[in-house]
């Protein structure tokens, strides 16, 4: 039998890549085109009642969140790149930590500790006499308190991406500056901050991409928004046409983040256009600036991860010999297996996605893996409705078709199983694994495929036997960081998980809903543990890009 030709294969892994496209962008799809089904009267009742109180809280989240990680994430970037402080070299790695604590477990964590039952109040009432009603201490449960919240977990964002554009920064720049009279302060404002301008606000584009999606914090401190209003709408109006019609509402505010950072790009004009890289040089604080910049780079570190895992921890040591049991194993094997499954999956269908496009870079096949990327931008509550549902009705088809074939029924295949869990996983969190292989993909250089092709290997083989031990670093990266996002999320696990099956998230959040903190801490600080292991990654491969950046630095003198 006559083997297949490279160009029939080629087509072969073109139709696989539009059919699995077509496959996780249909959750999407789905909740967009609920804007025209016909209104009933719970979405009458929500527009009418709770709607303008989704949309006010919401923006206002955004908007604290948005100025909070700005502040202190631009700030911190600036330091540690351009001034050289006692701390400076540690606090480079140490500012990204407070990414392994889910903003809900931060929430968890402080309530505990600021709470009128927790320990400051009940000190302060204890050394000076006062009563519940003789004093007044701020709401950690409000909408300010969840603004902080966010803000202490998300900030890295706009860290890391600024961070990298100041380094790419040449003192060229800053010298211009300074030869026009600049002060360092007005430097900063009208030379560095604008070259930075497109990373930063991608950066704070992702914030505020997961303020939108965060459903544990706002739903603990009782804070209506969009999130929150799906998942009562869903459960406890039991209405989902309401509920997709309300996350329809939502993805408009997450196209528009998606929109601002592409303009932020389009209107960049601000450019470095030095044909020489020389690396900045970091000048040297001393006295009262420098305990400033220590203290100033201590902050986010200690209030977003030393304080909640610290007590995180001293809760577990407390309440380790009633929690850690045979259920808590379970809980652990339970969100371990879903989360290995999903990452193997996940690297797989990214590297199906990023090998196929390479095969076939026609436009038709680089729009459909852009648009797998899209469900990692939607919250996890609404990639949920987007998921259920056409599942429910796939379900309904297979069985009718059953009983009309064979006069049987099968029963439920997909609903309320763990293959509609993993399958929402993915479209969420498929994105991540994309971008990391594709980045490795993309150092293979194209002539090796020919060379490989040339030798009558088919590109299957090509794939398997050239290009994923080649790139095996970057595969392992984009399974590591699809297992700790899954393990640590918790909307669309409270949606769909399957009948009497939890993980740690969802068993953090049941304990810290009945307001057993102390209890909820084993869970919790196990999921900030594993969370800790792709942050020291990431501090590692941004180290090794400095030094690398440094050597080419130097070269070029």
């Amino acid at each position: 039998m006559p083997q297949p030709s490279h160009g029939s294969s080629a087509r072969g892994w073109r139709w696989a890549v539009l059919a699995t496209a077509a496959a996780f962008a249909l959750p999407v799809f789905f909740v967009l085109t609920s804007v025209f089904a016909p209104a009933g009267e719970v979405w009458q009742h929500l527009v009418q009642t709770r709607l303008p109180d989704y949309i006010v809280n919401s923006l206002a989240l955004m908007f604290g969140v948005g100025v909070g990680v700005l502040l202190v994430g631009i700030s911190t970037a600036w330091l540690t790149v351009n001034f050289d402080f006692y701390g400076r070299s540690v606090f480079v790695w140490l500012l990204l930590l407070p990414l392994a604590v889910p903003a809900y477990i931060n929430a968890y964590a402080y309530t505990g500790l600021l709470d009128f039952s927790g320990p400051i109040q009940t000190m302060l009432r204890s050394l000076l006499g006062w009563q519940g009603g003789d004093y007044w201490f701020p709401p950690i449960r409000s909408l300010t308190g969840a603004m902080l919240m966010l803000t202490l977990v998300l900030y890295p964002y706009v860290y890391l991406l600024a961070r990298s554009a100041f380094l790419e920064q040449s003192v060229a720049a800053s010298d211009a500056g300074r030869l026009l009279g600049c002060t360092p302060w007005q430097n900063f404002w009208r030379v560095t901050l604008p070259m930075a301008r497109p990373a930063v606000i991608a950066g704070l584009s992702l914030a505020l991409m997961e303020t939108l999606a965060d459903f544990g914090t706002v739903q603990y401190f009782g804070i209506d928004t969009f999130t929150t209003g799906i998942f009562r709408t869903w459960f406890g109006l039991g209405d989902s046409t309401a509920a997709t019609q309300l996350s329809a509402v939502l993805m408009l505010f997450v196209l528009a983040l998606i929109m601002l950072e592409y303009w932020s790009r389009r209107r960049a004009r601000f450019h470095h256009i030095s044909s020489r890289s020389i690396a900045l040089q970091r000048t040297r604080l001393t006295g009262w600036q420098q305990i400033a910049a220590f203290f100033w780079c201590l902050a986010p570190i200690f209030l977003g991860f030393l304080v909640p895992f610290g007590l995180l921890l001293y809760w577990s040591w407390l309440t380790a010999g009633g929690m850690i049991d045979y259920s808590f194993f379970r809980l652990t094997t339970n969100s371990f297996a879903l989360a290995g499954f999903t990452a193997l999956l996940a690297v797989m269908f990214a590297l199906l996605l990023t090998y196929g496009r390479r095969l076939a870079p026609t436009r038709l096949v680089r729009a459909a893996v852009r648009m797998t990327s899209l469900g990692y931008a939607i919250p996890g509550t609404v990639i949920a409705v987007g998921v259920v549902i056409p599942m429910g009705w796939l379900d309904n088809v297979i069985n009718n078709w059953f009983e009309m074939t064979f006069n049987t029924t099968v029963g439920l295949i997909f609903s309320g199983t763990l293959i509609t869990l993993i399958f929402a996983y993915l479209v969420r969190f498929l994105a991540i694994s994309l971008q990391a292989v594709g980045s490795g993909l993309n150092t293979v250089r194209p002539n090796m495929d020919d060379a490989a092709r040339s030798l009558g290997l088919s590109p299957r083989k090509v794939l398997t036997e050239i290009h994923i031990p080649m790139i095996r670093g970057s595969v392992l990266t984009a399974g590591l960081i699809v297992f700790v996002d899954v393990l640590k999320e918790l909307p669309a696990t409270l949606i769909l998980r399957p009948f009497n099956f939890n993980t740690l998230a969802v068993r953090a959040y049941e304990l810290a809903s009945d307001e057993r903190l102390t209890d909820a801490a084993t869970a919790a600080a196990a999921i900030v543990l594993v969370g800790l292991i792709p942050v020291i990654l990431l501090s590692r491969t941004i180290e090794t890009t400095r030094k690398a950046y440094l050597d080419t630095a130097q070269q070029t003198l």
